[in-house]
C-alpha cells in the first residue's frame, strides 16, 4: 500500500508537472495519457487518479470534460476567513496571491474556514483580475461540529455559534434537540450545509451546561478548537507501565552529572519542570554554562500510541485555569519532571562560553542529574534586582548566590551580544489573569519579566541555537524553527505609520535588516508609543513555524535555530531529541534519513498548525475573562493608550492589557474623518485629533459577553 500510494503520489506530480511547464490549456484524459507515457490499458487506474485531484482542487474539470490547472481557468484554491457581518475574506494557498473578498451572496454554502475553491472575477475597465470573488466548490468542510449557545422554541431550536466568524445560526429539528434548554452551551454537529435562504442543520451531540455556570466557558473553547481532554486508554496503559524511578543500569551507560550544583527555575505554579541549569568558571575564567533537559524520548518509542497521540496534539495549551497537556501527567509532572533532590535523565549541552558571548566548545550527552533546588522566578527577581530583600528567601538561596551573580552576568553578555548582531527583543506585556475558585477572574495585569526570565531565556537560545548549527552542519534532515525576512509591502505601510510619531526606518526598500528593527525599538524605550509600535511591529513580521528547510531566523538575526529546550510541552523538540540521539549512537542509517526526509516536511507543517490552534485557544480563554472581568465596571472611568484607529472609531489598551472600542459614533463634539494614511480621526470643524499612542481617559460603556467586545466613550 506503501509503494502503491508512493506511485500515485509521483503521478500526480507529473500531471502537475506537465500542466505548469508547458501553461497547457484544459485537455482530455486521452492528451495527458499520451503526454505522460501511458497505455489505454491504464485508463481507469489515470481517470481515479484526475477525479481524486479534481475532488481536491488540485485540478479543474471543465463541461467538455476537459482537465487544467485551477489557475489556467481563473481559480484559486485556499481557505476563508469568515466575518460576523456575513462576508468572508478568501486566503489563498499561494503566497503571491492577494486575498479575495468574498459578498455574502457569493458564499455559496461556504463556511469560516472551509477549503474552497474560488472563482475570481475580472475587473469591468480592465483585463487585471479584481480583488473580489465567489466560492466555486468546497473542497473541505471545516465546521462538522460546532460550540454555540442554544435558544429553544417550541418545535425547533437554534445554535448561536460562539465564534462570531461563523455567521449562520445552526437550525435543530425538536428530535435532535437532546433536552438542551435556551441558554445552555452545546456542541452541534452539522448534517446539513447552509444553501441560499437556508440556515444549516445539525443535530446537539454533547451539552457543556448553562452558560452562567462556573467552568462551561472555558469547556466551550475547549471543544471548540478541538482540544482532547483526555488521553486514549491504551495511551494510558502503557503509560501505567513506565518506572517512576531511573535504573541503576541506566544510569551506568551515561554520564553522571548527580554531583554537580545544577537547579531549575520556573513560576511557582510551573508542575512540568523540563529544564535545568548548571554553571561555573574555569580556569580561564570562561564560563562552562549546562543546560539539561527533561530525556522525554527514553521513555517515548516512535510510533508507539504515546508516540502518536502527543504528534497529533503537538503542543501543550495553557489556558487561563488549566493545562491541556502533550504528555499524560505521569510523564509530564512525574518521571520527566527535574524535580529536586530526584535522579532525572536529561539531555545535556555543557558549553564552553567566554567574555565575548561566544561558545568556543560544547558536548552533547545523555546524562543523568539531581536537581539540587527548585528556583521560582520571583525569588531570584527579588535577590537579584529589587533592592528591599527579603531574609527568609535569602537564606533559602544562601548557597546558590555565586551560581546566582554569575548566571546575570552570562545573561547580560549573551543579550549584548545578540543585540550586537541585531535580533530584534520585543518588549511586549503578556498578561497574567487572576482567578478565583469558582473561575472568575478577580485581577489582570501585565505579567512581570525579570531578570530570572531573562536568564532562562537567553540560556535556552543559546542552547537551541547550539544544536542547529551542529545538525546543520552535519547535513542531517532536521526540523528547524524559521522566521523569514519580513514581507516588504507590510514594511513600507509600517514605517508610513510611525512616521506619525517621528520615527523611521531607513534602506527598507532594498530589504531590511533586523537591526534596523531592533535600532527603533531602542529609540522608543520607555516612552509612551512603545507598546503600540512594538505591537504594530510585531503583526507586520512573518510567523515564526517550523520547517524541514534551514530558512533562518530574521528576529533573532541568526542562521540557524530550532526548539530543543520542551520535549515535555512541544512535539518538534521530542523530534529533535530522537534525532540527535540516534546520530550519538550511529542509528542514521541511509534508510532512516530518507524515512526523515519524507516525514519530517509534513510534520512540520502539522506542528505549526497546531501551535496556531494553541495560540488561538489561549488568546481566545484571555479575551473571554478580560470581558467578564469589565463586566461590572459598567459606568467606571479608566486611563489608557489610543491602540488603533479605524473609520469606526478608536481601539483602546488599558494598563491592565484590557481593549474596548470608543466608536466614531459616540464622540458627538464634532464630524470625525478617518486619515488612513496617518492613521488618525480628524474633527471637521475644531481639527482635534485622535491618534494612534495617545494617552485618553474612557468610561466604560457596554460589556458583551456573547460577542465579547467592550465599548468605551471618552470620558470628557
Amino acid at each position: 500500500l506503501k509503494i502503491l500510494g508512493g506511485m500515485i503520489l509521483d503521478i500526480k506530480e507529473k500531471i502537475l508537472e506537465l500542466l505548469r511547464e508547458k501553461n497547457l490549456p484544459p485537455l482530455f484524459p486521452d492528451k495527458l495519457m499520451e503526454a505522460l507515457g501511458f497505455a489505454q490499458s491504464d485508463r481507469v487506474i489515470f481517470m481515479g487518479i484526475l477525479n481524486d485531484m479534481v475532488e481536491s482542487g488540485q485540478l479543474v474539470r471543465t463541461r467538455k470534460n476537459k482537465y487544467a490547472l485551477p489557475e489556467t481557468l481563473g481559480f484559486l484554491v485556499g481557505r476563508l476567513q469568515g466575518n460576523s457581518k456575513g462576508f468572508a475574506f478568501f486566503i489563498p494557498d499561494s503566497e503571491d496571491e492577494q486575498d479575495i473578498f468574498i459578498p455574502p451572496e457569493n458564499l455559496n454554502g461556504a463556511m469560516h474556514k472551509d477549503r474552497v475553491m474560488v472563482r475570481v472575477f475580472r475587473d469591468r475597465f480592465s483585463l487585471a483580475p479584481s480583488r473580489e470573488g465567489e466560492v466555486y466548490k468546497v473542497l473541505e468542510r471545516a465546521n462538522t461540529s460546532i460550540v454555540g449557545t442554544f435558544e429553544r422554541d417550541q418545535h425547533y431550536g437554534f445554535v448561536v455559534p460562539d465564534d462570531p466568524r461563523i455567521s449562520n445560526d445552526i437550525f435543530v429539528a425538536r428530535e435532535n434537540m437532546l433536552d438542551a434548554q435556551t441558554g445552555h452551551k452545546v456542541v452541534v454537529e452539522v448534517f446539513r450545509w447552509p444553501e441560499s435562504r437556508r440556515n444549516p442543520e445539525g443535530r446537539i451531540v454533547e451539552v457543556l451546561g448553562h452558560k452562567d455556570e462556573p467552568g462551561t466557558d472555558i469547556l466551550s473553547i475547549i471543544r471548540q478548537f478541538n482540544l482532547p481532554e483526555t488521553f486514549s486508554e491504551e495511551t494510558l496503559n502503557l503509560v501505567k507501565k513506565i518506572p517512576q524511578k531511573v535504573s541503576q543500569e541506566e544510569i551506568s551507560r551515561r554520564r553522571d552529572l548527580r554531583d554537580l550544583k545544577t537547579f531549575t527555575m520556573d513560576g511557582a505554579d510551573a508542575k512540568d519542570l523540563d529544564d535545568a541549569i548548571s554553571i561555573e568558571r574555569n580556569e580561564e575564567g570562561n564560563f562552562i554554562l549546562g543546560v539539561h533537559i527533561a530525556d522525554v524520548n527514553h521513555y517515548i518509542f516512535e510510533n508507539s500510541p504515546l508516540d502518536k497521540e502527543a504528534l497529533a496534539r503537538g503542543t501543550s495549551v495553557y489556558l487561563v485555569d488549566r493545562v491541556v497537556p502533550m504528555l499524560p501527567k505521569e510523564l509530564s509532572n512525574g518521571i520527566c519532571s527535574l524535580n529536586p533532590n530526584e535522579d532525572r535523565l536529561t539531555m545535556s549541552v555543557i558549553m564552553e562560553v567566554d567574555k565575548n558571548g561566544k561558545v568556543l566548545d560544547y558536548s552533547i550527552e545523555e546524562t543523568v542529574i539531581r536537581s539540587k533546588m527548585r528556583m521560582v522566578y520571583e525569588d531570584v527577581t527579588m535577590i537579584l534586582e529589587d533592592g528591599e530583600k527579603d531574609p527568609e528567601v535569602l537564606e533559602r538561596y544562601r548557597d546558590f548566590m555565586d551560581e546566582l551573580r554569575d548566571a546575570e552576568e552570562l545573561c547580560r553578555i549573551l543579550n549584548r551580544e545578540r543585540a550586537k548582531r541585531g535580533s530584534i527583543d520585543f518588549n511586549l506585556d503578556e498578561t497574567q489573569i487572576l482567578l478565583d475558585e469558582k473561575g472568575k477572574p478577580i485581577d489582570i495585569r501585565p505579567a512581570e519579566r525579570g531578570i530570572s526570565n531573562r536568564i532562562i531565556e537567553e540560556f535556552m537560545l543559546l542552547c537551541n541555537e547550539t544544536i542547529a548549527q551542529h545538525i546543520f552542519w552535519q547535513e542531517i534532515p532536521f526540523m528547524y524553527r524559521v522566521h523569514e525576512d519580513p514581507d516588504i509591502e507590510k514594511m513600507l505601510d509600517f514605517n508610513e505609520l510611525i512616521q506619525n510619531f517621528g520615527y523611521k526606518l531607513k534602506g527598507i526598500r532594498e530589504g531590511i535588516h533586523p537591526k534596523v528593527l531592533q535600532s527603533l525599538l531602542l529609540d522608543i524605550k520607555d516612552k509612551p508609543e512603545e507598546r503600540i509600535i512594538s505591537t504594530i511591529m510585531l503583526r507586520s513580521l512573518q510567523k515564526a513555524r517550523y520547517s524541514h528547510e534551514n530558512l533562518g531566523h530574521f528576529g533573532l538575526a541568526t542562521r540557524n535555530y530550532c526548539h530543543f529546550t520542551a520535549p515535555i510541552r512541544r512535539y518538534p523538540d521530542l523530534m529533535i531529541h530522537r534525532i540527535i540521539k540516534e546520530s550519538i549512537h550511529g542509528k542514521l542509517t541511509a534508510g532512516r534519513l530518507k524515512q526523515l526526509e519524507e516525514v519530517l516536511p509534513d510534520m512540520a507543517k502539522h506542528c505549526s498548525a497546531r501551535e496556531r490552534t494553541a495560540d488561538e485557544a489561549e488568546r481566545e480563554t484571555e479575551a473571554l475573562k478580560k470581558v467578564e472581568f469589565m463586566a461590572d465596571k459598567v459606568g467606571e472611568e479608566f486611563d489608557g493608550i489610543i491602540s488603533g484607529v479605524t473609520g469606526y472609531g478608536l481601539y483602546v489598551q488599558l494598563p491592565n492589557t484590557v481593549e474596548g472600542l470608543v466608536r466614531v459614533s459616540s464622540i458627538e463634539d464634532d464630524y470625525y474623518n478617518f486619515v488612513e494614511k496617518h492613521y488618525c480621526l480628524i474633527g471637521e470643524r475644531h481639527r482635534r485629533i485622535f491618534r494612534i499612542g495617545d494617552p485618553i481617559r474612557i468610561k466604560v460603556l457596554n460589556v458583551d459577553m456573547v460577542m465579547r467586545n467592550i465599548d468605551f466613550v471618552l470620558a470628557d
